[in-house]
């Protein structure tokens, strides 16, 4: 596939980056600094572009598949407003695939009970998180004409080893057996890129995790 990355250069862009292009993707990368991505790989082409400015990344739409969003924005209210930008500017430029790295605050513990809503969730994690609950607000609410997935990793995704192995759920925090809510960053882009090249997740949110 032809693949339009947003976000290559951040902790878990670089993954997805790296197992799209392991997998013979062809990745064009929209970064805002082109001297932060050090990849080399005859299947990249890295444009310069501000997310929130589509003319500044249009013309990089051409004849792409498919897109991924993996964006870490430091004004959360921002986060809501680059998913409907790009809802509406990939659908016009007919990319027909678009996978955005959502935030596990919005899945549920209990019926109508978030993440978010915990009393022990971290109050330096709230902004952020409920920039993500805002914009899977946006996706499901969105009328473009594009089959977006909005993908919420585990509690905890972090850097670690890539075993090939995960789970997919809904709108429910998935656990393990020991209770325990993780993924690691290799294991999330795979599963990201499965449902990419299966478009078996067409307008849904759904996790990935152990």
């Amino acid at each position: 596939m032809n693949i339009v990355l947003f976000g290559a250069t951040g902790n878990i862009g670089k993954v997805i980056l790296q197992e799209a292009l392991d997998r013979g993707h062809h990745v064009t990368a929209i970064v805002r600094d082109p001297a932060k991505l050090s990849v080399q790989n005859p299947n990249l082409k890295v444009a310069t572009g501000d997310l929130l400015r589509p003319a500044s990344y249009e013309a990089s739409l051409a004849g792409a598949d498919a897109a991924i969003a993996s964006v870490n924005d430091p004004d959360p209210d921002n986060v809501p407003k680059q998913a409907q930008v790009l809802l509406d500017t990939l659908a016009k430029a007919g990319v027909k695939r678009f996978a955005w790295v959502g935030g596990a605050g919005s899945l549920e513990v209990a019926p109508g009970v978030r993440v978010i809503d915990d009393p022990n969730f971290p109050p330096a994690w709230k902004p952020s998180a409920m920039g993500m609950v805002k914009a899977l607000d946006v996706f499901r609410a969105s009328k473009a004409d594009i089959d977006w997935t909005f993908i919420s990793p585990a509690a905890h995704i972090e850097p670690g080893e890539r075993t090939g192995k995960y789970r997919v759920g809904g709108d429910q925090l998935l656990v393990d057996a020991q209770g325990n809510s993780h993924i690691s960053q290799a294991d999330y882009a795979i599963g990201l890129l499965d449902r990419l090249e299966k478009g078996d997740a067409a307008r849904k949110r759904i996790t990935l995790a152990y």
